[in-house]
């Protein structure tokens, strides 16, 4: 009997034991919503209940049953936090919190090459107290290794730093390693190395747009971000080939020039995983006139950290996690270090520059600079 109810109390803890791989995100064009993942091993109802309080109360239901979860709860402004919870009956998560969108300033911090980078401190981040966190691509090493195979590898990700992913909303873009679903080895095989579609990295997270590329503004800030897939072009056409398309008659283009002659911020970045000067070789100089209309180009190809320029002026940032790797540097380089290191880019409501920092994973500011609205668009 004895054993009985021993079999009794290992079950019911089994389903009563609490979610914990949860991220933040947002796949509207604004931070007007805020939207909160998880996983459950069994298919359950998509339930989360938020509030201003630490014992939320108002509750938002996507109706059906899942096992990867998706729902958009309303994310104020101002001071304060906002409170939540996931699931619902035996299924539930502790109440977790998340900085409610700013109105003064806004810190934005910018990693790459997760993937590569296992076991890395980010106290020094953390405590630079971001909003929001962006990636330079390469968030996992790949989709086929032991354990990670397709979907797990981004589950890996999120259960390597649960109290990152719980309170801070999270933005990737992708990288080559991102859509990895078989080994690249020394030669083009007969078989794709690479998910073009990014089937795998669309379907854990939720993003903007069409999640391979996307955009998302701040209007408090006067902020715009712009997010390509651009990695490894020059594989294009071979079973090596990573990304979409890229030539100047492809989608991606067109959608990006018609996106930055569009938008009205002040202050636009770019994000995408290749090296800017391949493109330029490759395009003639096509995709850098396009790139000349924001604020800013941050990339995620190099294990090391840099600030350039382009021709006419535009300041161009690299950055990774681990940041021992070949120094591959840009023609009109400003700056490097080989340190493991992220970007923080900082905003305040109405200022007329926003500051970018180089910083080192011990939170020492390698290179700072103050870069201006634009004007004219």
């Amino acid at each position: 009997m004895r054993w009985v109810f021993f079999w009794l109390w290992l079950s019911v803890g089994a389903s009563a034991a609490p979610i914990e791989r949860i991220w933040l995100s947002h796949e509207e064009e604004t931070p007007a919503t805020l939207t909160v993942n998880w996983e459950t091993d069994a298919p359950s109802p998509s339930v989360v209940t938020h509030g201003s309080e630490p014992d939320p109360t108002q509750r938002v239901e996507v109706a059906g049953l899942a096992t990867r979860h998706h729902v958009r709860i309303p994310f104020p402004p101002g001071a304060g936090h906002l409170y939540y919870r996931v699931g619902d009956g035996d299924q539930v998560s502790a109440v977790h919190r998340v900085k409610c969108h700013p109105t003064d300033t806004l810190r934005i911090a910018v990693v790459a090459d997760w993937g590569f980078a296992p076991g890395r401190d980010f106290s020094a981040l953390l405590r630079d107290d971001p909003h929001l966190l962006l990636t330079g691509g390469d968030n996992v090493p790949d989709l086929h290794g032991k354990g990670r195979e397709g979907t797990k590898a981004f589950a890996a990700l999120i259960d390597a730093h649960p109290e990152i992913f719980r309170s801070l909303p999270f933005l990737p873009i992708l990288g080559n390693h991102d859509r990895e679903i078989r080994p690249r080895g020394p030669k083009p095989p007969a078989e794709p190395v690479y998910d073009v579609e990014a089937t795998a990295y669309r379907e854990f997270f939720a993003l903007p747009g069409d999640e391979w590329k996307w955009r998302f503004t701040l209007p408090a800030f006067d902020l715009a971000l712009v997010a390509l897939d651009l990695n490894h072009i020059q594989d294009h056409g071979t079973t090596w080939q990573t990304c979409h398309a890229w030539q100047e008659d492809s989608e991606q283009f067109r959608w990006y020039a018609a996106t930055m002659r569009d938008l009205q911020a002040g202050f636009v970045l770019t994000l995408m995983n290749e090296k800017q000067t391949q493109l330029a070789g490759l395009t003639k100089g096509a995709w850098q006139r396009e790139f000349q209309r924001g604020s800013a180009l941050i990339t995620g190809f190099g294990y090391f950290s840099e600030r350039a320029e382009l021709a006419g002026g535009l300041p161009v940032f690299n950055t990774c996690l681990k940041g021992d790797g070949d120094l591959y540097l840009d023609p009109r380089s400003r700056f490097h270090a080989r340190e493991d290191g992220y970007l923080l880019i900082t905003l305040e409501a109405g200022r007329p520059t926003m500051r970018v920092e180089i910083k080192s994973l011990a939170g020492a500011v390698l290179d700072a600079v103050e870069i201006g609205k634009r004007t004219g668009f």
